[in-house]
């Protein structure tokens, strides 16, 4: 017997089955959904749930003709083989959560929209199926839609990303994600109020949340409450991939509070993001940096967050390329170093390079160094003090290069550091004499009032 699409589809999903085991339930459901919204959603008769056949043409007309009574559309359950939905202005799309499933059947995104505003999707699942007709595009793609509402929905094994969204604004919440190919979250040259929070994300083949903008820009993303677990770096590089949430000039974004666990590369990693804050996240166990300022960056606040298990705990850098201005306060970092990244040399609690505080830290277990300051003569204005540094092969390492600038390494508590409480470096090589006994007070490296145990 000869295999086309349709016979492929109906076989892999047990369309037969699932159409009997519809049929008695349908009758039960067909009293109008609830959105979230509080509104009461519509059912069309035109709709065929488990018919094996392809719905996009059915499927898209009672789209269109909710949008344009004003109307949410409500899904029965059941599964829908469809591609290339497009949502007008104002459409409001909802289903049953697990039990209404959307399924690909490649090329074109499941949903998408563009030049539209005020559309919802909520309490559906995606799932993948076929490719998409591009490795860059998504299961769900939105773009120059304003007031989007992506809520409760569930996006599986997409094939690219899981949604996309392009100049856009509103909010994405309570959504799971689960094996998508690339990234589960992807915005680009977000418009002002986006909020990304709230989410579970598990599986991905490269990221987790990626907020980019095609060049360096105001943004103002916020991403937070974020569940985001198992990311891998399935295309390689040196950074690019295998992060949690990855911030790519885009400026004035807020990550706080998101639970990020198991990631090949970093759990938050800015790049050339000026005015990023990252506060309050629970990051264990990534293969490089757990957190990372990088590149041209002008302003960074990374405080009060818990990191276990990394290669490098902290990493603020690249003065070389511009990057400066940070405070570093209040983290916790217990650092077991696990495989090393590609780019970085690993083992560090916290390593900054210029204009920056570096206070109020506790550091345990840095193979390497609790504090590193300065790389080479990439070093300028560090104040180090209040820190509580325990159990590093040395407690703080600064650069010994002539042509760097000056460090204050004040009223710190460093105890059990088996090489040194404070010992200068040149690229990873430990000098001369520990300078917490000799507390120098004068030249370009000032070391005063630090308690040594």
């Amino acid at each position: 017997m000869q295999l086309n699409r349709r016979r492929l589809v109906a076989a892999g999903l047990g369309i037969s089955g699932l159409a009997a085991a519809s049929s008695a339930s349908n009758a039960q459901q067909r009293k109008p959904a609830k959105s979230l919204r509080g509104e009461a959603g519509t059912l069309d008769p035109d709709i065929r749930p488990d018919s094996g056949e392809d719905e996009t043409t059915r499927l898209q007309a009672a789209i269109d003709r909710a949008a344009a009574r004003g109307r949410a559309l409500a899904l029965p359950p059941g599964r829908f083989i469809v591609r290339g939905l497009t949502l007008p202005s104002g459409a409001q799309l909802s289903g049953s959560r697990q039990a209404t499933v959307l399924q690909h059947l490649g090329g074109a995104p499941v949903l998408s929209a563009s030049k539209a505003t005020s559309i919802t999707i909520e309490q559906l699942t995606i799932t993948g199926g076929f490719p998409l007709s591009s490795p860059w595009r998504g299961l769900v793609e939105f773009r120059d839609v304003k007031k989007i509402a992506i809520r409760d929905i569930s996006v599986e094994t997409s094939p690219a990303h899981a949604i996309v969204l392009e100049r856009c604004s509103g909010i994405v919440t309570h959504c799971t994600i689960t094996g998508a190919t690339k990234a589960g979250i992807f915005s680009l040259d977000a418009e002002a109020g986006l909020e990304i929070c709230h989410n579970r994300i598990e599986r991905a083949g490269n990221s987790g949340i990626l907020v980019w903008r095609s060049v360096k820009g105001e943004d103002g993303t916020i991403v937070t409450m974020n569940r985001i677990e198992r990311i891998a770096a399935r295309d390689g590089g040196t950074g690019e991939n295998g992060n949690a949430i990855n911030v790519f000039r885009a400026g004035n974004v807020l990550v706080t509070s998101n639970r990020i666990a198991d990631c090949a590369f970093t759990g938050v990693r800015a790049n050339s993001a000026s005015n990023v804050q990252i506060i309050a996240n629970n990051i264990a166990r990534v293969g490089e940096v757990a957190i990372f300022a990088e590149f041209a960056f002008d302003g960074a606040v990374i405080s009060s967050n818990l990191i276990d298990g990394a290669a490098t705990g902290i990493s603020v850098t690249n003065l070389d390329h511009g990057g400066r201005l940070a405070v570093v306060q209040g983290n916790l970092v217990r650092n077991r170093a696990l495989h090393r990244g590609p780019s970085d040399p690993g083992g560090y609690g916290i390593a900054v390079e210029a204009d920056a505080a570096v206070t109020g830290n506790s550091v345990e277990g840095a193979p390497t160094a609790g504090i590193s300051i300065g790389w080479g003569r990439f070093c300028r204005d560090i104040a180090a003090s209040g820190n509580v540094v325990r159990q590093c092969d040395v407690g703080i390492a600064v650069t010994s290069d002539a042509a760097a600038g000056t460090v204050l390494i004040a009223n710190n508590m460093i105890s059990g550091s088996r090489r040194g409480a404070i010992r200068a470096n040149d690229h990873g090589r430990v000098l001369g004499d520990d300078l917490a006994v000799a507390q120098p007070s004068a030249g370009r490296i000032r070391a005063t009032g630090n308690v040594v145990a």
